[in-house]
C-alpha cells in the first residue's frame, strides 16, 4: 500500500500548490515545478521518484508533447508563409548562437553547447496562446502570425533535436538522409490512413452509448501505437509524441473528446511530469554560487534578451509596427514544454550536468512568468499604436 504514497504526495502537492499559486495569480506550471522542488529529495525529502513514478512521468512527457502536436495546424501556415518562415528564422537564429556561445563560454563540450543552442530556439505555445487571449490579440491576423511562428519554431527545434539525439545516441544504423526519408514517408502515410481508420471506428461505434469510453481508448491505442512505431524507427519519445499529436490533429475535431484528452493529460499525467522535473532539480548546486549562480544568470539573461531582440528585430525588418514588433519579441520569450522535455531526456542520457539542468528549469520558471507580464504591459492593441 505504501507504494501509492509517492503518487498521492505528487497529486496532493500539485493540487495544493496550484490553488496557492492561482490565488497569487502565478502560472500553473511554476506551481507544479516548485511543488516538486518542495517535496522532493532536494527539498523536504518527503519522497524520491521511484521507477513507477518515473514511468508515469515519461507517460506525462508523451502526453505533453502529444497535446502540443495536437494544437499544430497546417492551416496556420496558409497565409503569410514567407513572413512566418522568415520570422521563425530570425526568432531562432540569434538565440541558437547565444545558447551555443553560453555553453562554450562555460567550457562545456560541443554536444552540451549544441543542445543549449537548440533549446534556445524553442518557444511555448502553451504560454503564448492564453497570454494573447488576455490581450485580445489572439484572433487578429497579427495574433495568428505569432501563433504560426511559434509553432514553426517549436517544430524546427524538434527536428533539430531529432537529428541531435540520432547523432549522439543513434538507435538505428540507417544513414540519416534515408532515415528521415522513411520518417517523412511514414508520417505522410499515417496522416492519410489514420483519419480513415478513425472514421470507420466512429461509424461503427460512434452512435452507441459510449459508457466505456471506447473512442477515447481507441485514441490512446493510436497515440501510443504511433509513438512505439516512431521509436522503433529510431525517433526519441518526445519527438514521437509530438508527431503522434500532429498526425491526429486533423482527425480529432470533437470538442467533447478533446476535453476528455485534456482532462486526462493535464489532470493526471502532465502534472506528474512537471512535479518530477521539480523533484529532480538539484538546488544544492547553488552551494557553488559563484559558478552556478553566474551560469543561471547568464542562461536566463541570454535567452530572454536574445529572443526579445530577435523577435522585435525580425518584426520590424518584415514591416510590422513598433508595437507589433515588441509583442513579437515578448511572445518569443517563454520556454516551457519543449525545454523541460529535452532537459528531462538529456539528463537521463547523461548529456548535460546537474547545474545546467537546474539553470534550464529556472529559465523555464522565469520566462513563463515574465513573458505574460511583458505582453500585458505591451497589450495596447497594435492597430491603435503608431508605427
Amino acid at each position: 500500500m505504501t507504494q501509492l504514497l509517492p503518487f498521492f504526495l505528487i497529486l496532493f502537492a500539485s493540487v495544493f500548490f496550484s490553488e496557492l499559486f492561482n490565488r497569487l495569480h502565478l502560472p500553473w506550471v511554476i506551481a507544479l515545478i516548485i511543488a516538486g522542488m518542495f517535496i522532493g529529495p532536494f527539498g523536504l525529502g518527503f519522497f524520491t521518484p521511484t521507477d513507477t513514478i518515473n514511468f508515469l512521468s515519461e507517460v506525462g512527457l508523451v502526453f505533453l508533447m502529444f497535446m502540443a502536436g495536437l494544437e499544430t495546424r497546417l492551416s496556420s501556415f496558409q497565409k503569410d508563409k514567407f513572413r512566418i518562415s522568415l520570422l521563425a528564422f530570425f526568432n531562432g537564429a540569434l538565440p541558437f548562437v547565444v545558447g551555443f556561445g553560453i555553453g562554450q563560454l562555460f567550457a562545456y563540450g560541443f554536444y552540451t553547447s549544441l543542445l543549449l543552442g537548440i533549446i534556445f530556439v524553442s518557444s511555448s505555445l502553451a504560454v503564448v496562446i492564453p497570454s494573447l487571449e488576455k490581450t485580445k490579440v489572439l484572433h487578429t491576423p497579427f495574433g495568428q502570425v505569432v501563433i504560426a511562428t511559434t509553432i514553426l519554431q517549436d517544430v524546427a527545434s524538434l527536428i533539430l533535436l531529432s537529428v541531435f539525439f540520432q547523432s549522439v545516441d543513434p538507435i538505428t544504423t540507417i544513414p540519416l538522409p534515408v532515415f528521415y526519408t522513411l520518417v517523412i514517408g511514414f508520417l505522410a502515410f499515417l496522416r492519410y490512413i489514420i483519419p480513415k481508420i478513425h472514421s470507420q471506428f466512429v461509424q461503427k461505434f460512434g452512435r452507441q452509448e459510449d459508457i466505456f469510453q471506447q473512442e477515447l481508448r481507441f485514441i490512446f491505442v493510436i497515440l501510443f501505437g504511433i509513438v512505439v512505431a516512431f521509436e522503433l524507427l529510431g525517433l526519441h519519445a518526445i519527438i514521437a509524441g509530438f508527431f503522434a499529436g500532429f498526425v491526429l490533429s486533423g482527425t480529432i475535431n470533437n470538442e467533447i473528446l478533446k476535453g476528455k484528452l485534456r482532462a486526462i493529460s493535464y489532470g493526471i499525467f502532465i502534472p506528474v511530469f512537471f512535479v518530477v522535473v521539480g523533484a529532480n532539480t538539484d538546488l544544492t548546486v547553488f552551494g557553488d554560487l559563484q559558478t552556478v549562480g553566474l551560469l543561471t544568470l547568464t542562461v536566463v539573461a541570454g535567452s530572454v534578451i536574445s529572443k526579445y531582440v530577435s523577435g522585435a528585430f525580425g518584426g520590424r525588418l518584415l514591416g510590422f509596427s513598433i508595437a507589433e514588433s515588441r509583442l513579437l519579441g515578448a511572445s518569443s520569450i517563454p520556454q516551457l514544454s519543449t525545454t523541460l522535455a529535452v532537459v528531462f531526456s538529456a539528463q537521463q542520457m547523461g548529456i548535460i550536468p546537474s547545474e545546467v539542468t537546474t539553470a534550464m528549469v529556472i529559465l523555464s520558471i522565469v520566462t513563463t512568468f515574465i513573458s505574460p507580464e511583458l505582453l500585458r504591459i505591451l497589450s495596447k492593441p497594435p492597430s491603435a499604436q503608431q508605427s
